[in-house]
């Protein structure tokens, strides 16, 4: 009878693309004993392809161990455990040649593959993130006694007095980073539409400011100027966004920067519409785009996860321009909201899970690392 192994494995970027690694661990699946440990730092790359690399090197280390077992995977990554079961397909071209690879390493039926929550994949985690802490300071991750290490994580360690400190954990800015760059991040205020709910993109009727989103930009003004810590003012260039810049810019002597990456959404045909009146309208449109970040609003629309990259590039841009500095960006809900998933390493359907108000503060510290903090959400007390 064939061996049976479990293989976990994990894969993460510090900016998603950014700095990025995976870990992968073989476990006995009657002892749970760790039988092997990958891991590596690849330089620049998505969260999915660390992930599909660390599924390969989980595969081969089991293949290492005995070819002829079959293999049981688990992750935490919905969309890779679903494409590997073949119930998904796969189409970006970063990911085929390596969905590619994985299938090879074992005959095929001979590998099954389980979702777990991330929670149950700290082991696999933890490597990846041993390995991204590995490049970020310039070294190769070297491998530790699985057994040990597992020991290790139960017991409280007594350290020396004259131990050194220990090093900040991943997420946490190490005391040399510098100064990071900060994008404070306002929502714009409110236009006819917003308490409406209505669909408003970068597709429709680009409409101005109401009288109360002219009194939202004002008392975000006074905030903004009472804080004092706002070096540069950057807008999308929707018109709502560039009244909030340019009412908060001359209170604070700045001038307003425009941002094209910063838009909001095309959200095609549903400009204008309620979310009910979509529902009615296009329900199996509706339903694929809140089942999928790739699926786009009817009539032309843009994707979430086309939003995302843009979004991306201009985040990047701006922490190039404005390094060590604070930013006011001025934008809408989509942009926001991945700006604060990205950060947070989230997944795309997060962004169903947060409320963002007209109007409202957010914040994200970005460090010379590569990774980020989010400081503040969806703040509202100075509209009150």
């Amino acid at each position: 009878m064939p061996r049976e192994l479990i293989v976990e494995a994990d894969g993460g970027s510090r900016g998603n693309p950014g700095p990025a690694g995976y870990g992968a661990v073989v476990l006995d699946p009657a002892s749970g004993e760790a039988l092997a440990e990958a891991a590596e730092y690849i330089g620049t790359a998505t969260n999915n392809v660390a992930e599909y690399k660390g599924l390969l090197a989980g595969l081969r280390a089991a293949r290492a161990l005995d070819p002829e077992a079959t293999v049981h995977v688990r992750m935490d990554s919905k969309l890779v455990v679903e494409q590997m079961s073949g119930r998904w397909q796969i189409k970006h071209p970063d990911m085929k040649p390596l969905a590619a690879e994985a299938a090879a390493v074992f005959p095929s039926g001979r590998v099954s593959y389980e979702w777990i929550p991330r929670a149950r994949n700290k082991h696999a985690d933890r490597l990846a993130n041993e390995a991204m802490d590995a490049g970020r300071d310039g070294r190769q991750w070297e491998p530790r006694d699985s057994r040990a290490a597992l020991a290790a994580a139960d017991t409280k360690a007594v350290e020396p007095a004259d131990a050194a400190p220990a090093a900040p954990p991943a997420g946490w800015a190490a005391p040399d980073l510098g100064v990071p760059a900060t994008l404070v991040l306002l929502r714009h205020g409110e236009t006819a539409l917003t308490p409406q709910k209505r669909f408003s993109g970068s597709g429709g009727t680009d409409p101005e400011l109401s009288a109360a989103g002219r009194r939202q930009a004002e008392a975000s003004a006074a905030a903004l100027a009472a804080r004092g810590t706002v070096q540069a003012v950057v807008s999308s260039p929707l018109r709502r966004c560039r009244e909030t810049a340019g009412t908060i810019a001359d209170r604070l002597g700045l001038d307003v920067r425009v941002e094209e990456g910063l838009r909001e959404t095309d959200f095609g045909a549903w400009e204008g519409l309620t979310f009910a009146e979509v529902r009615e309208r296009y329900p199996d449109d509706l339903d694929a785009w809140l089942g999928s970040a790739k699926a786009a609003p009817t009539g032309g629309g843009e994707s979430f996860a086309a939003v995302a990259r843009r979004v991306a590039a201009a985040r990047d841009k701006l922490l190039a321009r404005y390094a060590g500095k604070t930013v006011l960006v001025v934008t809408h809900v989509t942009p926001i909201k991945t700006l604060v998933r990205l950060a947070l390493g989230a997944p795309p359907d997060s962004l169903f899970r947060m409320e963002l108000s007209a109007a409202s503060l957010s914040a994200v510290a970005y460090y010379a690392d590569g990774n980020a903090s989010v400081r503040l959400f969806n703040e509202t007390s100075h509209l009150r």
